[in-house]
């Protein structure tokens, strides 16, 4: 049957489950098989490969022929990467997939179920468990991705640095703030809609700030946990280097864009300031390229915003209108309160 006949013919909508690789072929080797094996009656798998210098595409060519490959010339990051690739992709529904993440049999039926149930559910996550500790939530989204007040991410089952195990405790399938990056279900119109990722982000936190502005667009976020999928990932970030920087730099960028101004003129000082002293407790104890990367990225924030880079969305409202909000501090609670679990937070 043609893909075409194939879309016509099925009760249940197209999904097409896109991974965006990047030097990626020893996850492709481990993982790919059971993406295939997935039990839907209407997808398809295709690898976006973005700028690969290793042997990715061959590797897919002689094992792997009924998957489709896309192909970039250069490395357009996480958020240019998909959002090139989803241009060209012609489904109902998307599946954000990274390379490293092995999925269960059913994954994909309860999150099309769950989007099918409620057409102002724009996307969701499934139940992310660590590959190398199945017992305990991965860091990359955990049962669904939350936010404080002051703007610090944090998951159900993921504070911080901090992963409890999963004792289905977290098994609602209920509104959250952000979905994973790592494995979201997301309408294809609107991703488009909102003009997909932030390109200026390049990687890290793309994801809460395309939700975020799907909230303020209206649309909701949700935890869909009868779903599982085990995520390699990178556990706790290296501390320093480019990926801090990152992290830092397009978490301000976020607030900028998405905070209410009445907000904003007090938020961002005072995440300024706590960026500054986490950078020098990291230098007091011998951490330069953590204190670097951290001034690098209050840099780079400024000017950002020197140059326009920084386009704030159409419609803002105040955070605690929106779902997936702590409406307190998650640095008093975790480094004062000394409470690492988020169910201990979020009452």
């Amino acid at each position: 049957m043609d893909l075409h006949s194939q879309k016509e013919n099925s009760l249940k909508p197209f999904v097409s489950i896109v991974i965006l690789n990047y030097n990626g072929v020893k996850y492709l080797q481990a993982f790919l098989p059971s993406v295939l094996a997935t039990q839907y009656e209407n997808y398809e798998v295709v690898v976006a490969d973005n700028g690969s210098t290793d042997d990715s595409i061959v590797f897919l060519q002689n094992h792997f022929p009924t998957v489709k490959v896309i192909t970039s010339p250069s490395n357009e990051g996480f958020a240019g990467g998909y959002n090139w690739a989803l241009k060209l992709i012609d489904a109902e529904l998307l599946v954000l997939l990274n390379s490293d993440v092995e999925v269960t049999p059913n994954w994909l039926n309860p999150m099309v179920d769950l989007l099918l149930s409620n057409e102002n559910i724009a996307a969701c996550q499934p139940k992310l468990l660590s590959k190398k500790e199945p017992g305990f939530f991965e860091y990359a989204g955990a049962a669904g991705g939350w936010i404080d007040a002051l703007g610090y991410p944090f998951s159900r089952g993921r504070v911080f640095d901090y992963c409890e195990m999963d004792n289905q405790q977290y098994e609602d399938g209920t509104p959250i703030f952000w979905a994973s990056g790592a494995c979201m279900m997301i309408r294809s119109a609107v991703f488009h809609e909102m003009n997909g990722f932030d390109t200026n982000f390049f990687a890290h936190q793309e994801e809460i700030d395309l939700c975020w502005r799907l909230q303020l667009a209206g649309y909701k976020i949700y935890a869909c946990p009868s779903s599982t999928v085990y995520h390699v990932g990178a556990g706790t970030l290296p501390r320093g280097g480019r990926k801090v920087y990152l992290n830092f730099r397009n978490n301000l960028v976020m607030l900028c864009k998405n905070l209410p101004f009445a907000e904003l003129v007090w938020k961002l000082p005072f995440r300024l300031a706590l960026d500054a002293l986490s950078a020098w407790k990291g230098l007091l104890n011998g951490d330069v390229s953590f204190f670097t990367a951290i001034v690098k990225a209050h840099f780079s924030l400024f000017g950002f915003i020197l140059k326009g880079k920084i386009h704030r969305s159409p419609t803002i409202k105040r955070m605690g209108k929106l779902d997936g909000v702590y409406s307190g501090s998650l640095v008093y609670q975790y480094f004062i309160k000394k409470k690492h679990y988020f169910n201990k937070i979020v009452k």
